[in-house]
């Protein structure tokens, strides 16, 4: 778990210097990444954005399939949300001198606001794109993208459910082989 929500921080080979089990987890991510880039249904949803937000496209869109797998949660996991994010937040504090000082820097707002659970609401969405744009000094317009999420909210949304399946696919599949 650490592994793969670190492996945006960790970059190219630097992966090495951690533990054969956040190794894995980082390889992991890369793979998803990977198979999420190429994969049809998200390229058809990031169609709907492009002209809009550009280079942008695929980060909202990560955000917006994050906001349908917390508002269906009960779907796709037998452990409530909120108690998942707690005890998720718990392992990343209690291996905070292992995570990158990125992710350190992180952890505090994602604590505090809650991020994951919240991200099954279109308010916690909007807060999020709106730390986003501001993160980008303004530049990726990403606060606008609340408009698009509701939209084309059940087309997106059938978007997710559609690649979210293939996504689980391909993972069990990759754990096996890691």
């Amino acid at each position: 778990m650490i592994g793969n929500f670190i492996a945006d921080a960790v970059r190219g080979n630097k992966y090495k210097n951690f533990s054969q089990g956040i190794q894995n987890g980082i390889i992991l991510h890369r793979h998803i990444d990977t198979f999420t880039d190429k994969h049809e249904i998200v390229r058809k949803s990031k169609r709907r954005l492009h002209e809009r937000y550009g280079h942008y496209d695929g980060v909202i869109i990560d955000l917006f399939y994050d906001h349908f797998l917390a508002k269906n949660w009960n779907d796709y996991s037998v452990i409530p949300l909120d108690i998942y994010a707690q005890g998720f937040y718990n392992l990343l504090r209690d291996n905070y001198n292992i995570l990158p000082e990125k992710t350190q820097q992180l952890l505090p707002a994602l604590e505090k606001y809650n991020w994951l659970y919240n991200y099954q609401f279109i308010e916690g969405m909007k807060s999020v794109l709106q730390g986003m744009n501001k993160r980008t000094k303004m530049i990726s317009k990403m606060d606008l993208a609340i408009e698009d999420l509701q939209l084309y909210y059940s087309d997106f949304e059938k978007d997710f459910t559609i690649f979210f399946n293939d996504l689980i696919a391909f993972t069990n599949k990759e754990l096996i082989q890691l």
